[in-house]
């Protein structure tokens, strides 16, 4: 990842704190000289939005405010540090004889800088999406801590620094190689959902992936099919959507990435309905292909009461936003090992479609968010290492397998892959690589 340097940026930022510097430590000077005071508070006020001032390049306004927030937050670091060795200095020279100038300088050095940190602490809080639940909460429980709160608050700043640094070399990236066009496939993308989802205008399943990819000109059409069926009755659905899309498009044949229960659907819409003459490749992102060995477990203990209670409940809410005619049961029991691994063998690799396969794993519960950090260690105990939900012995299928791991504790995990919780993970880019995954479908001709 590059980092923005710039010379004006650090320029207006060093002027901006030594504005915030003098204006919070300058009673002393303005104590007899009262003409100074609407000048001094002009200047405080000026040095509090100026931070929003920037030539840096971001996506939106929303991250323009988080970027506010983080210079605001350096700039009370600095002033803070220098208000307390100010202070301390001074009271050796006004106390006791002038301990009221003193006092005052003091409680209006607390208030600026106070103005200062709310300033910057509720502009990253409200905007920031790297600092997640955690961090937040964190911040708050040591917020009246000391030396816990300069803990919490190095490390808001290191995050929102880090977020923004992101996105701003997403934007350099993007216009180094924009005439590329690196992928402007030849067939459209057609980008397949998972079980227990649905395709949404307002929360895209794939995360901020599909906008990264029409950055570097991409065509992308969605599955559109029911978050819960069988895979025969997915595979139905997504049968007549890649039909509409080619009779709309004229685009002859579609590229496929599938996510999950998606890659099972699609095989079995490729085989059942003959739709080799549609697909031009397809891609499947930690699909179960040979099923997962605790969903067999979990379906063989669970009381029958607890199965059609939690199904009635799932089927009746989904109908109520959408889905015609849900099936969770039919869903849940077509991942299991036992409907799966005959299924694979049954489906093999279709003929003149490329296919590839990507897995990746998840090291530790933590490092995945809810439900995957419960789910973990259940799907190890019968699965073996897993992304939180689906063995890694299953991810492997067609031409060309990627499996995906980062240094450290963390892993990836299943949501990780479509981008779900919009995180920068430490080591795994995932807006980069499905970039690069589609350019190299543009270089196979596809």
């Amino acid at each position: 990842m590059k980092k923005y340097k710039n010379a004006f940026e650090t320029f207006l930022f060093v002027i901006n704190t030594i504005i915030l510097i003098f204006t919070t430590n300058s009673l002393c000077l303005i104590w007899r000289h009262l003409w100074l005071i609407p000048i001094v508070v002009v200047l405080f006020a000026g040095a509090n939005v100026l931070p929003l001032y920037s030539k840096q390049e971001l996506p939106n306004k929303r991250f323009k405010v988080c970027a506010h927030g983080n210079r605001c937050l350096k700039s009370f670091i600095i002033t803070l540090i220098v208000t307390v060795v100010y202070h301390a200095v001074m009271a050796f020279v006004l106390i006791p004889d002038r301990w009221e100038m003193f006092l005052v300088s003091a409680v209006v050095a607390f208030v600026t800088n106070a103005i200062l940190f709310w300033n910057g602490i509720l502009s990253v809080y409200f905007t920031s999406t790297q600092l997640g639940i955690n961090i937040r909460v964190l911040g708050i429980v040591f917020g009246m801590v000391p030396i816990g709160n300069l803990i919490m608050l190095g490390k808001i700043i290191r995050t929102t620094s880090a977020e923004i640094n992101m996105e701003w070399s997403k934007i350099i990236l993007n216009k180094e190689r924009k005439e590329q066009r690196i992928c402007a496939t030849k067939y459209p993308l057609l980008m397949v959902h998972g079980v227990f989802f649905r395709d949404s205008t307002k929360f895209n399943y794939w995360g901020r992936v599909p906008k990264e990819l029409e950055n570097n000109g991409a065509t992308i059409f969605y599955g559109e099919h029911q978050s819960a069926a069988s895979i025969e009755d997915s595979a139905a659905e997504l049968t007549e959507r890649i039909k509409k899309i080619i009779e709309e498009t004229g685009c002859e044949k579609l590229n496929v990435i599938a996510h999950s229960k998606g890659g099972l659907d699609t095989k079995m819409a490729i085989h059942k309905y003959g739709l080799n003459q549609y697909i031009a490749s397809l891609t499947t992102i930690n699909t179960p292909h040979r099923g997962c060995n605790f969903s067999d477990y979990v379906l063989n203990k669970m009381p029958e009461k607890i199965k059609n209670g939690i199904t009635n409940t799932y089927n009746t809410t989904l109908k109520k936003i959408g889905d015609p005619n849900p099936d969770f049961m039919a869903a849940v029991s077509d991942l299991s090992s036992k409907v799966c691994t005959p299924l694979d063998a049954e489906l093999g690799v279709p003929e003149g479609v490329f296919c590839q396969s990507v897995g990746s794993r998840l090291k530790r519960a933590v490092g995945g968010k809810f439900p995957l950090n419960f789910s973990y260690h259940l799907v190890k105990h019968f699965d073996g290492y897993n992304d939180g939900l689906v063995g890694e012995d299953s991810f492997k299928w067609g031409e060309k397998y990627t499996f995906l791991t980062n240094k450290g504790l963390r892993g990836i995990s299943h949501g990780d892959m479509i981008d779900l919780n919009r995180e920068d993970i430490p080591g795994f880019d995932v807006r980069e690589f499905y970039v690069q995954l589609v350019a190299d479908l543009k270089a196979r001709g596809l």
